[in-house]
């Protein structure tokens, strides 16, 4: 793919064609919990390198509104949030949760010409999403499975991720890499210990891969040796624009990713753990909690990691040559952060040498480029219908005869009318 078109992809800001194709979807800002309480603190988020701010009326309503007063730009992050709006700090000019100007104290008649920019929003799934786009083209609210389930099925955590969002999503993408950065954690990690498909996985470290292109985004099928008689495949799925899903290991907790940008060299990391069927344990929210699996430890008061860029990600040369920790960083997130964010906010892609194993990389790539090229010449985007998100992960056993294609069309394609497949 061309310098052009790489380029393309890695901008999101308003008004650049990858950041048109983002504002098409339903777009995670924010933990519910993070504006739990009408009237409570109002929040700075900043999204597709737009500055907001969230926060909830005195009747809990949720809002997503433009930082900035439109008097003379002052943050209303220094307002007062109360009687169902924000009230700007410097002169009182309030705002609705609309972002609708409804009182200017030394003008009143000035109101209808003080509006700020402001976006729709639902709750689901424990989180705000917000709606960028155009008012027409707003789409039905994401049914991502664990975006549907009980509050007592599902965990949910964000870190700030110092590198641009296409980095951060291909390493999600990137299956290959779990043989090296993550192989010497997975017997004591929560979501894959005491399991068959660890046997699977050691046995047979050379993973081949195959790759279907689906409406929805890419299902991504890799196989190792089973049983004598079959393969043990690994089923991942890509969703568009930014979505991951992760096969299960055992009786442990589906799970996904999310990549969000802040702006064009940072992004916001979701991960997400979640039964269809169960709550999870109290002994699983608990290492969840503690920043194990795919989630980590913070900075206190923040959302950025406790091993970051400027700690070397707390590097532990002894636990690398003990075997403890292959590069050396405890710890799946940040095994993978420190990685992507070492190519820089933004990769130099001109330099890179692709192989044979990221073949999905490219494909994503691809799609992104066909998705944002057609939304230009007026083509919807994909993955736009909820039924698109209705799909499943998997780990699953299969005679070495049987088509992992069709199987999975099958039996993953529609998560609310089969069982979860795991080993």
């Amino acid at each position: 793919m061309s310098d052009a078109s790489m380029e393309i992809l890695v901008r999101t800001g308003r008004d650049t064609p990858m950041g048109n194709l983002m504002r098409r979807y339903w777009v995670p800002v924010l933990l519910l919990s993070e504006i739990a309480e009408p009237d409570g603190p109002q929040v700075r988020v900043q999204i597709l390198g737009e500055k907001l701010l969230a926060f909830r009326d005195s009747e809990g309503r949720p809002g997503l509104i433009d930082e900035f007063c439109s008097h003379r730009g002052v943050s209303l992050y220094f307002g007062r949030n109360e009687e169902n709006g924000i009230r700007c700090a410097y002169h009182g000019v309030k705002f609705d949760r609309n972002g609708k100007c409804v009182d200017v104290p030394s003008a009143p008649q000035s109101c209808a010409r003080m509006n700020i920019k402001s976006y729709p929003c639902i709750e689901r799934g424990g989180l705000l999403w917000a709606y960028m786009g155009p008012p027409e083209k707003m789409p039905e609210p994401p049914e991502l499975e664990w975006a549907t389930l009980p509050p007592s099925h599902v965990f949910i955590s964000k870190r700030v991720q110092e590198c641009n969002y296409l980095q951060a999503m291909e390493g999600g993408i990137d299956t290959a890499h779990v043989s090296y950065v993550h192989r010497y954690e997975v017997d004591n990690d929560p979501m894959h210990k005491d399991t068959k498909a660890l046997d699977y996985i050691k046995a047979d470290g050379n993973v081949i891969f195959e790759i279907e292109k689906q409406p929805f985004g890419l299902t991504l099928f890799g196989r190792r040796n089973g049983e004598p008689d079959s393969y043990y495949w690994r089923v991942t799925q890509w969703l568009f624009p930014w979505f991951s899903l992760i096969p299960p290991f055992g009786e442990h907790s589906l799970a996904g990713h999310v990549w969000v940008p802040i702006d064009d060299h940072s992004c916001w990391s979701w991960a997400i753990n979640f039964h269809p069927n169960k709550p999870l344990s109290a002994e699983e929210r608990e290492e969840l909690e503690a920043g194990k699996g795919i989630h980590c430890e913070y900075e206190p008061g923040s959302f950025r990691p406790k091993a970051n860029k400027d700690n070397n990600y707390l590097m532990d040369r002894q636990a690398q040559k003990d075997k403890r920790a292959y590069s050396g960083i405890l710890g799946f997130a940040m095994q993978d952060a420190s990685l992507q964010e070492s190519m820089g906010p933004i990769q130099n892609h001109d330099a890179e040498h692709l192989l044979p194993t990221d073949k999905a990389i490219v494909m994503a790539r691809r799609m992104l480029q066909e998705a944002v090229a057609g939304l230009e010449q007026g083509i919807e985007p994909p993955a736009l219908s909820v039924s698109a998100q209705h799909v499943r992960a998997a780990g699953v056993l299969l005679e070495r005869s049987v088509d992992p294609t069709e199987w999975a069309k099958e039996y993953l394609t529609d998560s609310r009318t089969h069982p979860v497949y795991t080993i």
